[in-house]
């Protein structure tokens, strides 16, 4: 359980850290490690990206998160486990609980932030990939190829939202998918089907007429998305987000809330 009655995490680590990953993205480039493919030429729409890969067609998916609804159960993560089964121990999705301390002195009130991959649309774990293991779909997912993926740790250190991880047993890359292979058959994802409040939404952003934008727009002036300054465009949107929150979540990282609030 984190404390939020610690400080921000300086600017100067993320600025290193983006001045890691650009070096990195420069000396692959000047290997041609970007270019092991066919598929990693410039995205015309994205020139930092290589071209999507093929998807379900016509189709964005995004995940919607309304905080006031999760009560912190974890079923999401019990049943996400149980779906794509990684190893004990690590998790493509979980609830982190944080403790805010209150000015005086009254029990600390309690908020859950479910966490998982923002299936960006300007991924940055996907340029930093030297072999190409990790893409996006023309839908949005973002994947990993664990066939080809040789266990680098690049896109696990390039990712802002710390949604990725090496798996034990295979020693790849592995992170939520939005279960694409569910929703290929017409099922919702693990997560949003076992979620006892109702809290996750998935749905295309491209139609207007989802339950997703349905929701988003109904309280579009209260939707927020995680480290927004980090330029990646997420798609995983929040309702009751604490301002605090957006961009002061660091893994498990304390952060401190202001009085009030």
């Amino acid at each position: 359980m984190a404390n939020i009655n610690g400080i921000f995490k300086p600017q100067g680590d993320q600025q290193s850290k983006r001045g890691f990953l650009q070096e990195l993205i420069a000396v692959a480039t000047s290997f041609g490690l970007a270019a092991a493919t066919p598929t990693a030429q410039a995205n015309p729409l994205n020139p930092g990206q290589p071209p999507r890969r093929p998807g379900m067609q016509g189709k964005r998916f995004g995940m919607l998160v309304d905080m006031r609804k999760c009560i912190g159960c974890q079923a999401c993560t019990v049943s996400c486990s149980v779906e794509n089964q990684p190893p004990i121990g690590q998790f493509r999705t979980t609830v982190l609980q944080y403790e805010i301390d209150k000015p005086d002195g009254s029990a600390p009130a309690m908020v859950s932030l479910p966490r998982l991959c923002n299936h960006c649309d300007n991924p940055p774990c996907v340029p930093v990939c030297p072999v190409q293991a990790t893409f996006q779909r023309e839908d949005g997912i973002v994947l990993v190829d664990n066939e080809r993926c040789v266990g680098c740790g690049y896109c696990v250190q390039a990712c802002p939202y710390d949604a990725r991880f090496i798996n034990h047993d295979t020693q790849t890359a592995d992170k939520c998918t939005f279960c694409e292979h569910r929703l290929e058959a017409g099922l919702l994802p693990a997560c949003v089907e076992s979620c006892v409040g109702g809290a996750r939404v998935i749905g295309d952003l491209n139609d207007p007429d989802s339950e997703i934008n349905r929701r988003m727009d109904e309280r579009k002036d209260e939707i927020k998305v995680l480290k927004p300054d980090m330029k990646t465009s997420p798609r995983v949107f929040y309702i009751g987000l604490p301002d605090e929150f957006v961009n002061g979540v660091d893994g498990q990282a304390s952060v401190r809330l202001v009085s009030g609030h």
